[in-house]
């Protein structure tokens, strides 16, 4: 705990992100650390302050790549100087400090650790958020913070994105996001995002990718960019039965999942259920609506609404999987998922009061408003894979179906009223369906090359019946007037057929460059009971794509892409029917709408500084023909009232410029991660009519902090913060927002079980957004106030055990094989920088790992986790693993080593001797695949173990890979067979 506690100095330091914690003077200490072996820097060394008489923290830094570091403005008095570093024993200086002098230290010696482990479990968890060429991964599993929520909670702790208050996520600014599952397309999405992040819980999220720079295998859709949620899979033998609940002030969980394999077969069994329920707040809107007469704008009413609100809501999922290895070159693989939602909101007490120019009350209703929203889903999928002799050559073909059925219904109840109002209701029947085929083939060339090409079939039909009524006498009857469609149904069937071609290439001076495009044409028949047919033409789209990246001599890289997109309307901008919000805000859909097309440009930079690795990256985004809101006003002569009616046409220009950074810290226990996004953001609608014409700009910032530690015995403390600021919308502007979240987790059982308490912005009951509406015809001004104190109880266990099977390790391969099967980085992983997979790996085709935020290495260098298949030389020759291998790595400290791997029944073990770590250490997770070998083995960082893991491939007598030194370090190995 001791070096936990210096380390976390170093820490603060980094970030400045806390003042100091003692009063600061004017000396400066400065020293230089050597390794006492090699008589060679120690680069990254932690060097923590602390007063000499009780231990009081005071200042901290990390050597730089010569060993040298500078504490400045240091009080007078007694110091003690602790440096530690990974393989090396702890050392602490006694200090004194004249406050009128510096004080040199110059060289300070620390000497390597000299402990031999015979027996040691060795434990490795990924980094929060990873950085790959063409992506940001979170990994959500290792945020106990979001458990028990659901994916909304997740989403808000990801890097460029942004989720705000009613559960819409934006990227970078923009709304217009294809959401995939598993990296394929669901209905649940279809109609609202915000609606189906909903139903997917947080315990059954993986990892989250945020795919910004997506190739030309993915779908065009998606102006923003692409949200992959790829969920929890197992692919271990055996059975077993995990039970996750939870309960909390405003929402439980309740999920039962289980899992059988043996040999060539598996099953998987899930459902979960949950519950939101006292969501508590209140709203309150003013607006005014004007007329242009002769160019002059005048004044018609004025209205103020208010209302209590609470929503509640239950849903469920239910999922089953079946896969089957027919050999060791073919597989199978199915899925059939059923989803449920019952959402419920209400507003209680709705008083609606209309005033004239001197404001003096002319009318008032006082009524209630219930919008109940119902649906169910059904996800169908199955997939073939055929793999070639020659690794990563590979066919495979996919058909899907999905289907989302959901009823929305609005009813207005009026207890009081001025003027004769009646009761009204909607009723909107709808659903989407959707089925696809693919095709894809993939095709090595030569060993740094790779084709890539495929087709599919999109067939969609949307449907929507909707109907509006009113009560006369205790009769409901249909409605007119209103100047919308109150009556009417959407028949709306969409064929896109594309298809796609992608050539990547790497070089062995580490740039790596992937080009591809992509043809999609689309096909679209409409019709409404009153319009037989709704003149749409057919379009075609040309989309390419192009990634290309380089790694710099001193490991870090750059990287530049740019793709086109398209943005198709979803039924929510298409449907003509009148959906109410309540009796004086109205949306009308347009059927007729084209898809909008984006340009995106963007350029990374990805480095490792004294520790912490930095990620940089800067992005243009230019959308023509966006789908923009136009607002104008209903005016209800019977009523004589006005009602805000919002429709969409394709008249809309939307840039952005603007940047992102993002750091990942990790030391020993202690995580820190944090970043911020800021964007200059231009609109216009373009609107040649004076009254309709909108044009806004400005800046958007936001930024999020996540952090965590682990404690002994099981116990670990996680915290996550997340602001934005003001957002710039085309005709006015959403107020800033914050939230912030702690969570403690109990693990107990051998890691069976675990307990967890987390509560939610605990420090303020409630939390205020202003929004601000402004046009020649329109005036409107809401404050929207939710009660988001939260708190709640997690508990998790696991019944059954599984274990590792050959054939899990092929059908890995096959289950991530859909529609967009390349869920890793898209960047083939043959030699230099190519191997930037993320998330899910391609069939074949192994995922790099990567050491502070970007340090991808060839695949050869990386065997540990390809599969068995894939772990053979191109030439197909098997060598011995075993035997002694001499070994040096690609230090600024210089280092060398001997490597002993013997097996024994099977079994593969060995032995490792460095020279900092002079005597024998047993190696850990030995693995031999083919001609690819990994193992661990522990280190002493400072009284704490950490973990080096190293990865080579054998050609012959010689060996090349990488050698990883826990998070701080990636370096090249290379060796030759001595015996």
């Amino acid at each position: 705990m001791k070096n936990i506690y210096y380390l976390s100095l170093v820490v603060l330091s980094l970030c400045c992100s806390l003042p100091a914690l003692a009063q600061k003077g004017n000396a400066e200490i400065k020293g230089t650390v050597v390794d006492s072996v090699t008589q060679k820097p120690v680069e990254f060394a932690n060097v923590a302050l602390t007063k000499a008489d009780n231990n009081t923290p005071i200042d901290g830094a990390v050597c730089d790549e010569k060993g040298g570091f500078t504490l400045r403005k240091v009080a007078e008095g007694n110091y003690n100087l602790l440096i530690s570093f990974i393989g090396f024993d702890t050392r602490t200086v006694n200090v004194t400090v004249d406050d009128r002098k510096d004080i040199n230290l110059g060289t300070i010696i620390i000497s390597p650790t000299p402990r031999v482990l015979k027996e040691v479990t060795v434990e490795g968890q990924k980094a929060l958020i990873e950085e790959k060429v063409d992506r940001t991964i979170y990994n959500a599993e290792n945020d106990a913070t979001a458990k028990g929520g659901d994916a909304t909670d997740v989403l808000k702790r990801v890097p460029m994105l942004s989720v705000d208050m009613d559960g819409n996520v934006s990227l970078r600014g923009n709304q217009n996001i294809q959401v995939l599952i598993n990296n394929k397309p669901s209905t649940i999405v279809a109609s609202s995002i915000a609606d189906a992040l909903k139903q997917i819980p947080a315990d059954q999220i993986k990892t989250v990718e945020v795919i910004t720079s997506p190739s030309a295998k993915y779908d065009a859709e998606g102006s923003a960019g692409i949200i992959n949620i790829v969920t929890k899979k197992n692919n271990l033998e055996g059975l077993t039965l995990n039970l996750d609940a939870g309960v909390g002030l405003r929402g439980s969980n309740l999920g039962l999942n289980g899992n059988y394999r043996r040999k060539k077969m598996g099953f998987s069994l899930g459902g979960w259920g949950r519950a939101n329920y006292n969501v508590t707040g209140e709203f309150e809107n003013e607006q005014t609506t004007y007329q242009m007469i002769d160019g002059v704008r005048t004044e018609v009413s004025n209205s103020i609404q208010s209302a209590d609100t609470r929503n509640r809501g239950l849903f469920g999922n239910y999922t089953f999987g079946w896969d089957y290895d027919i050999n060791e070159k073919n597989f199978i693989t199915s899925s059939v998922r059923f989803g449920v939602r019952n959402n419920k909101r209400k507003q209680f007490d709705l008083f609606t009061g209309t005033y004239d120019i001197d404001d003096v009350l002319q009318r008032y209703s006082l009524s209630g408003v219930q919008n109940l929203d119902n649906s169910n889903t059904v996800d169908a999928s199955l997939t073939f894979t055929h793999l070639y002799e020659k690794p990563q050559h590979e066919l495979s073909f996919q058909g899907q179906f999905s289907r989302n059925n959901q009823t929305s219904d609005f009813i207005n109840d009026v207890f009081e009223s001025t003027v004769p109002t009646l009761d009204f209701k909607n009723v909107n029947d709808s659903y989407n369906q959707e089925a696809t085929l693919q095709v894809d083939y993939q095709m090595p060339i030569g060993t740094n090359q790779m084709l890539e090409l495929g087709g599919k079939d999109i067939m969609r039909k949307v449907y929507s019946d909707f109907s509006s009524f009113e009560n006369q006498d205790g009769i409901y009857v249909p409605r007119t007037g209103m100047g919308v469609s109150l009556n009417n149904n959407l028949n709306y069937d969409q064929n896109v057929m594309a298809g796609y071609l992608s050539y990547t290439i790497t070089t062995k001076q580490g740039y790596s460059f992937k080009a591809g495009s992509r043809y999609e044409y689309t096909t679209i028949d409409a019709y409404t009971r009153t319009e037989d047919n709704i003149k749409i033409p057919s379009y075609g789209v040309f989309v390419p794509s192009v990634n290309a990246s380089k790694k710099l001599k001193n490991g870090n890289t750059i990287k530049a892409s740019y793709n086109r997109r398209i943005q198709r309307p979803s039924i929510r901008f298409l449907n003509p029917n009148a959906q109410f919000q309540n009796n004086l805000n109205v949306t009308v859909g347009n059927p007729t709408l084209q898809p909008e097309y984006t340009n995106n440009y963007e350029i990374g930079y990805s480095t490792f500084v004294k520790g912490v690795s930095l990620s940089f990256t800067g992005f243009v985004r230019n959308t023509n023909d966006a789908i923009q809101s136009i607002r104008d006003v209903i005016n209800k002569v019977a009523e004589d009232q006005d009602t805000i009616r919002t429709t969409y046409q394709n008249i809309g220009l939307e840039n952005a410029y603007g940047g992102s950074v993002f750091a990942n810290i990790m030391l020993g226990k202690l995580t820190l991660n944090g970043g911020g996004d800021v964007f200059y953001t231009v609109l216009d609608n373009n609107s040649p009519l004076p009254e309709y014409k909108a044009k806004n700009e400005g800046w958007v910032v936001s930024g999020r902090l996540f952090g965590s530690y682990n404690l002994d015995k099981g116990w670990a403390i996680q915290f996550f913060g997340f602001g934005r600021g003001r957002q710039v919308q085309l005709q006015g502007t959403q107020g800033s927002f914050r939230m912030y979240s702690v969570g403690f987790r109990k693990e107990f059982n051998e890691k069976r079980g675990s307990i967890g308490l987390a509560a939610e912005n605990f420090l303020t009951p409630s939390m205020k957004i202003n929004s601000e509406t402004k046009s020649l015809l329109i005036d409107q001004r809401s404050v929207n106030t939710l009660n988001n104190l939260s708190f709640r109880v997690n508990f998790s266990y696991r019944i059954g055990k599984m274990g590792l099977d050959n054939s899990s390790r092929r059908r890995k391969r096959s289950i991530n094989n859909d529609d967009l099967k390349d869920g890793g980085g898209d960047n083939m992983q043959m030699g230099g920088e190519g191997g930037t997979g993320g998330g899910q790996q391609p069939r074949g085709q192994g995922q790099a790992p990567s050491f502070g935020g970007a340090r991808n290495q060839q695949p050869a260098q990386r065997p540990q986790t390809q599969p068995a298949d894939a772990a053979q030389q191109q030439d197909s020759v098997k060598y011995e693993p075993t035997g002694t291998w001499d070994f040096t790595i690609d230090s600024p400290q210089g280092g060398s080593g001997t490597i002993v791997l013997k097996k024994e029944n099977d079994t593969y073990t060995g032995t490792i001797k460095t020279n900092r770590m002079p005597q024998e250490t047993v190696l850990t997770n030995v693995t031999v695949n083919g001609n690819q070998v990994s193992f661990s083995y522990p280190v002493n960082f400072g009284g704490n173990t950490s973990t080096v893991t190293v990865s080579y491939t054998i050609s012959k007598d010689d060996i090349q890979g990488t050698m990883d030194i826990a998070q701080f370090r990636s370096f090249n190995l290379t060796g030759k067979r001595t015996q």
